[in-house]
């Protein structure tokens, strides 16, 4: 098969001794573990010392505990349950509405809608959330759950009941 020999563990190159140091053979780099030879140049890698330039490299890390120190403040994140849930009721409140006998529920929903829709919308507003469509959408819907549609059902009732006498 092969002419090699196996290496001492069975696999692997055969074993050979290590090349003399002389020409054409590598020389180890200085760096740990090899003692620097006085005044010899050592040799440098792109990049070599960027982290140690004043200025460059990266930030130091904050230190840890609780409260953060100043300076290194945590990142808020976006509150969007309010205008979430205002934009989830509102819809529901709409689809209630349109159900004759779950108008009562339509009307309920459609105003906790507009409450947290108003409330998402001034967080959003302010910075603190990031969902403003989705505030706006739960306002606007929240009001054709509460005004609009039973706006619309009692006109609808009302022609239905003076027709009705007509006959």
């Amino acid at each position: 098969m092969s002419d090699t020999q196996p290496a001492s563990g069975g696999f692997g190159p055969p074993s050979q001794p290590p090349p003399a140091p002389g020409y054409g053979a590598p020389q180890p780099a200085p760096g740990y573990g090899y003692p620097q030879q006085p005044g010899a140049a050592v040799p440098q890698q792109p990049g070599a010392g960027y982290a140690q330039q004043p200025g460059l490299g990266y930030p130091a890390a904050p230190p840890l505990g609780y409260p953060s120190a100043p300076g290194y403040g945590m990142v808020m994140q976006p509150s969007n349950g309010l205008g979430t849930a205002g934009l989830v009721l509102g819809i529901i409140g709409v689809v209630c509405s349109l159900t004759v006998f779950l108008w009562f529920f339509g009307i309920i929903l459609g105003i906790l809608a507009i409450i947290f829709g108003a409330i998402g919308r001034g967080k959003a507003n302010r910075g603190e959330a990031t969902n403003k469509g989705a505030a706006t959408g739960g306002l606007v819907c929240g009001i054709v759950a509460t005004v609009v549609l039973p706006v619309l059902g009692l006109i609808l009732f009302a022609g239905i009941m003076g027709t009705a006498g007509t006959f």
